[in-house]
Order: structure tokens, then C-alpha cells, then sequence
């Protein structure tokens, strides 16, 4: 093995530590947490480990490794087998074909719920809602309990859901959940408990999961001991990426998989721990090593291979700060003069300036505008820059919107598949039966409860009275139901879009950049063996939208980033741009209810600053626009620089204040003038 290990030499000794853990010996494996500082080369440490364990002998069919998406997941195993290649030759890729569980754990528990349906008293032909699939059918419980007509408004169907999956997510009482995250809901605690059961229900009776269900039938089984101990066996190896975003479920899935820790690796950063609102906690990855007796081991990757010195030196400084955290000081070997900028501008319009000519001055030194970003800690807060960048003539890209499967034609054709697949699937039902003209939600629900009982629904809606005013568009819509019941997969999705077109053309003005759409969803159908894995997995991992978001611009090879922080995790730029550095966007006025909210706001900016590799700018505004966090509504509101940067570390930055003069003045009022807001002068006169 010496020989063969030189292909761990590009390791730093900690990252070396990490991957050889465990991997040669006699017995089981103590568990391990590795707390990987930004940029500290975690996902190659990852899997140098993996193929580290199957170089030693460790059989690839017994590894479990479980990421954050499909993509990285496939990202791992390809380099999985170039790591091991070094090592076994051609024998490589043959063994890392085996390492056929990688995969999130949504997807992770929906296979194993296939696998052992027929021991937990589930059909294996289930199908999976998407969110908002999900919303509509607790719409339908809601309102066939009446909770739509109640005297004072009920929540809506998506808070509704929100209430429900953080229940689920963070194994919390409805009671603590509304009081801590949907206080305005809290009087209706016994109404929802109800709302949930019938929910429950109704997805049981039409044989569909959601998205937390997936997670949530995993758990349940794991309770099973017979069951939990033959999951558990069969993996000698259980790696968990990104741990410090996983929520109270996951890692009671986790633990109830290696109750003694033997053979359990997670990975994370409790600094990164930036995901609260969908029921992360960090508490996961900071209780992980007490949950094992003797506690796990820990190991620190604390070089950073991404920023300048100056850089980690500052964002060091934030983080140390924190109340709790594992201790780790980031350091880098790429030693630079230049410091941080903290800019202060005047306003949110000379701060979209400021940034601009920055962003150019960078672009003429030589640096794209796609190696520049602007992080934002709400995606509203970008407006101006917007405005200003379009006015300049600069081409952007702005991440985070709508995702593929949020298109609605998009979301029409995979109604139609999934319904096929699973004609008890009365959310899809509904949503096709709207598409045809003269079909209204009363007739729509009268066929649906005509094939509800019948063991063949299919047969049963070609028997179904047609709805009056339907005519020759019910036939067709019958006949391809008829057509892809057979499957023919993936021949089906184009006879499904043959269908679909002229219904396509009748609702949607932009017909034709909605059609690429769906010759694109053609093209990854094609990618999968049958139609029951494209429909899991592409409501498990769905790609970005095309035409209901703007992409990237078709006439320029280059474009600026934007991109809210939550989107920027896990990536870099040469150069990154903060946008309002105050307190009352950073932390959020929202978000300073409670210690953890305030802890989180701080990770969020310590993750927004380690994005950067030689440059970074944060810029403070003294003045900026608030919408809808006052009592007194939208309004300007005078700003002050973060309380995650006080006075004691502005040493680690150079500060500066962005040039009035330089942005033209002479076509705006001076600084020191009077100031009025048109805009609420012109609402005003309709009032």
C-alpha cells in the first residue's frame, strides 16, 4: 500500500487524516466528523475517502454516500473513479460502477421505500408530489373541511404546507412550531391538527408521498428494529456531506442507521450552518460527536486553498464571534496587501453605481464580469442594481426564481405522466381536466370521485359520463391516457407533448419559447430507463429553468453574477460585492427575533465574505429602503454598519466612501439637499 497511497500525496496532513480514518484495520470503524472550513478542499477530501475505503477493500455495494444533490452526488462518483483509477486501472471504473448508493437523502429513502414497500404497508407504484403539487391537494382538504369560508381568514394552503413540513422536518409539536415561526397562525392550532390528519389521508387513498414524506416514512420504519437493523447492515459505510444543513429528521434517519456510530463519517462546517428556514439546525453537527460513546473523532481542515489571507483574516474575525462553534482560524498560503474594502455610500442608488463602476474598472484589468458576483442577503434587495445594470447595458445573471418544474407547461406535461402512472393521483387529475376547454373544477371533481373506487381507473374514466361542454377535446384526452398506459418509454413523453401542444398554444402567448421547453424535457427523459425514475427523480432534483427565468443572455458570452447568499453557498468568484452591509438587511430585521436567528444572520455574512478569492467589497449604505418590516410600512429608514463587524475589528479592513463626484453629481441633487420621495407624492394623489 505504499506504493499505491502516492496518490494521496496532494493532501495536506489534516485532509490525509480525514481519508485514511478507519480505512485498514481490524474492527468496526469509529465514527468521524470532519469540520471543513471554506475552501478547504472538502469535496476532493471526500472523496479521496470514499476511494480511499474501496482501494483498501472496502466493498463499493456497501457504501452509502449521501449529498445535497443528485448532481453532486454524480460529481462525487466520477471523481471517486479518478482518484481509484490511479491506483486499479481499468478495474477502477468496474468497481465504482458498484457505488450504486450515492444519492441525496430524499432520493436514498424513496428507493428504500420502493425496496421494502411490502414490509411497511406501502404500494410501490406510490408516486412523489412536488411542493406545489402538495399545496394544491392540501388546498382540497381545506376546503372540503370548510377552513376556506371560516369566519376569520384561515391560513393559506402554503402556509398550511410550511406549518406541516416544519412539523415534520424538525420533529416538533404544531404547538412550539406556530409559536415560534407562524405566530399569527397560533389560534388555529386545533384546526390544523385536523387539517394534517385528512391530509395524511387523502395522500394515502391516492397513493402519493411528498416531498417530506420521503424523509418521514424513512424515519417511521427506522423505529422498526427488525427492519432498522437490516437496513443498517447493509452498509459497512455511511458518508453524509454538508451535515451542518441536514434538519432533526435526517439525523434521527442517521442515527437510527448507526446507532454505535461504527462506520459513520459526516462532513460539514457549523460556520456555513445558514439554512434554518427549512428546519436545519446546527445543533446537528455541534451535538455530533457527544451522540457516541466513546465520542466521535474529530479532524479540522482549516487550509484554505480559495481567498487571500486579508480576506480570511477579516472573515475570521466575524465568525469568532459566534457564541458556539467548533474552534477553527482558516489561514492560506496566497499572501496579499490588499485588505477587504468596507465602502460607504449615500444610498442604494449610489451604491448600484458604485458597484457598477467597480464591476467595469475589474472587467478593463482583465477579469470577466461571470468572475465577479453580487451577494445579496434578499433577493429584493438587488432591485436598484438591476435598474442600473440594464441601464448600462451589462448583462446579468441572477440566481434563485423559479426552477424548471415550477413552469406551468412544464408542470402540465408531468401532470399528465404522473397521472397515467398513478390515476389515483387526484391533484394531477385536476390539473389536467382544467386544461380542457369546458371542463370547470365541479365537473372535473365528478369524474375524478366516479373513478376513485373502481380497481381500474383508467377503464373507469373512458367510462365516466363527459362533461357537457367538453366535446371532441375529452375523446383525445381519454385516448392518450388509453395510448401511454402502455408505456413506451421514452417515445411516451412525445406523444404526451402531441397532446399537449394545442392546449400549449391556446393558454400561453409565448407558445413557441414554452415548446423548447418541452423538447428540452424530451431530451432529459431520454437520460432515464423508465418513466417511473424520471418522475422521481426529476421531482427530487429538478434543473433550472429555461423560459420562465432569465438566463443566461443568449447575445453575450459574459455576464455579471447576482445571487442572493443562500444560492452563493459552495461557490467562488475573483471578485464579490455585499450589498447593504447594515444592520436592518444584515441580520435582517426579521431575523433578530432570538439568539439562533441573530447566530445564523452572522454565518450567513461569514459565508457571503469566504466567496471571494482576491477582492472583497462590502458596501454600506446610510441610508436604505425597507418594505413591509415596520409598522410604518415601506419606507426609508438611515442605516448603520453591521453589528457583526463593531469597532474592534476594522483593522482588518481598509474603509473608504465612494466618490459622489465620480458617479456625476452634476445630474443628481447634492448630497446635502433636500431629499422627497416622488413616489409616495404620486401614490398620494390617488388617495
Amino acid at each position: 500500500m505504499s506504493i499505491a497511497a502516492a496518490y494521496l500525496d496532494n493532501l495536506n496532513p489534516e485532509q490525509r487524516r480525514a481519508v485514511e480514518h478507519g480505512a485498514i484495520g481490524p474492527g468496526p470503524v469509529a465514527p468521524l466528523l470532519v469540520i471543513a472550513g471554506a475552501g478547504s478542499g472538502k469535496t476532493n477530501t471526500l472523496a479521496h475517502r470514499v476511494a480511499h475505503l474501496i482501494v483498501s477493500g472496502a466493498d463499493p455495494r456497501r457504501i452509502l454516500l449521501m449529498t445535497f444533490s443528485r448532481r453532486a452526488a454524480s460529481e462525487m462518483t466520477r471523481r471517486v473513479e479518478r482518484i481509484a483509477r490511479k491506483v486499479m486501472g481499468d478495474n477502477a471504473g468496474v468497481m465504482t460502477d458498484a457505488l450504486a448508493w450515492a444519492g441525496t437523502f430524499h432520493g436514498i429513502g424513496a428507493r428504500l421505500l420502493r425496496e421494502y414497500s411490502d414490509q411497511i404497508g406501502l404500494n410501490p407504484a406510490f408516486t412523489i408530489h412536488d411542493r406545489e403539487d402538495s399545496a394544491d391537494l392540501m388546498n382540497l382538504v381545506r376546503h372540503d373541511l370548510g377552513f376556506s369560508k371560516t369566519e376569520n381568514r384561515f391560513p393559506t394552503k402554503g402556509t398550511c404546507l410550511a406549518i406541516y413540513s416544519r412539523c415534520v422536518n424538525a420533529e416538533a409539536p404544531i404547538e412550539q412550531v406556530l409559536g415560534a415561526s407562524f405566530p399569527w397562525c397560533a389560534g388555529w392550532a386545533t384546526e390544523l391538527k385536523e387539517l394534517f390528519a385528512c391530509y395524511v389521508e387523502a395522500k394515502q387513498r391516492q397513493n402519493v408521498l411528498d416531498y417530506d414524506d420521503l424523509l418521514l416514512y424513512w424515519a417511521q420504519t427506522m423505529n422498526e428494529p427488525e427492519i432498522a437493523d437490516d437496513i443498517g447492515g447493509r452498509f459497512d459505510h455511511v458518508l453524509v456531506d454538508e451535515y451542518q444543513d441536514t434538519n432533526r429528521l435526517q439525523s434521527s434517519i442517521l442515527l437510527a442507521l448507526k446507532p454505535g456510530g461504527h462506520g459513520l463519517t459526516v462532513v460539514g462546517d457549523d460556520a456555513q450552518a445558514i439554512y434554518s428556514f427549512r428546519a436545519a439546525t446546527v445543533r446537528n453537527i455541534l451535538d455530533f460527536p457527544t451522540q457516541f460513546s466513546p465520542p466521535a473523532s474529530i479532524i479540522t481542515l482549516d487550509r484554505n486553498y480559495r481567498s487571500t489571507q486579508a480576506i480570511l483574516a477579516a472573515a475570521n474575525g466575524v465568525i469568532d464571534l459566534a457564541r458556539e462553534r467548533f474552534t477553527k482560524n482558516l489561514w492560506t498560503d496566497r499572501n496579499s496587501g490588499t485588505k477587504p474594502q468596507l465602502v460607504t455610500v449615500r444610498d442604494e442608488a449610489d451604491q448600484a453605481r458604485c458597484i457598477v463602476e467597480r464591476v467595469l474598472e475589474n472587467r478593463e484589468s482583465g477579469a470577466r464580469l461571470k468572475e465577479q458576483a453580487v451577494l445579496f442577503r434578499t433577493s429584493s434587495h438587488s432591485g436598484p442594481l438591476e435598474v442600473e445594470l440594464t441601464r448600462r447595458n451589462i448583462p446579468f445573471v441572477k440566481f434563485g426564481g423559479l426552477k424548471f418544474l415550477d413552469a406551468a407547461h412544464v408542470k402540465d406535461m408531468l401532470a399528465l405522466l404522473r397521472f397515467v402512472e398513478n390515476p389515483r393521483d387526484r391533484v394531477a387529475g385536476f390539473r389536467l381536466m382544467h386544461l380542457i376547454p369546458g371542463v370547470g373544477p365541479a365537473s372535473a371533481q365528478r369524474v375524478l370521485d366516479h373513478m376513485a373506487n373502481d380497481p381500474d381507473p383508467i377503464a373507469a374514466l373512458a367510462r365516466a359520463p363527459i362533461p357537457p361542454r367538453a366535446g371532441e377535446d375529452w375523446k383525445t384526452f381519454t385516448a392518450v391516457l388509453a395510448d401511454l398506459r402502455h408505456s413506451n418509454w421514452p417515445a411516451d413523453l412525445e406523444r404526451a407533448r402531441l397532446w399537449y401542444e394545442p392546449h400549449l398554444d391556446r393558454i400561453h402567448e409565448d407558445a413557441e419559447t414554452r415548446r423548447a421547453d418541452l423538447v428540452q424535457l424530451e431530451q432529459i427523459a431520454s437520460g432515464y430507463a423508465s418513466r417511473e425514475r424520471f418522475l422521481t427523480e426529476l421531482t427530487l432534483d429538478p434543473p433550472d429553468a429555461t423560459s420562465d427565468q432569465a438566463g443566461v443572455p443568449l447575445l453575450d458570452e459574459d455576464y455579471l453574477i447576482l445571487s442572493t447568499i443562500h444560492s452563493a453557498k459552495g461557490q467562488e468568484w475573483k471578485s464579490v460585492y455585499v450589498l447593504n452591509v447594515v444592520d436592518g438587511c444584515m441580520p435582517s430585521d426579521l431575523g433578530t427575533g432570538t439568539t439562533a436567528e441573530i447566530e445564523e444572520e452572522r454565518r450567513l455574512l461569514y459565508v457571503a465574505m469566504t466567496r471571494a478569492k482576491d477582492d472583497l467589497h462590502l458596501v454600506v449604505p446610510q441610508r436604505f429602503f425597507t418594505h413591509g418590516q415596520h409598522a410604518k410600512g415601506d419606507r426609508h429608514v438611515y442605516a448603520s454598519r453591521t453589528r457583526f463587524i463593531p469597532a474592534s475589528l476594522l483593522a482588518l479592513f481598509d474603509k473608504t466612501t465612494w466618490p459622489i463626484a465620480a458617479a456625476g453629481a452634476a445630474s443628481r441633487p447634492a448630497s446635502n439637499g433636500p431629499r422627497i420621495d416622488v413616489g409616495a407624492r404620486m401614490r398620494g394623489m390617488w388617495r
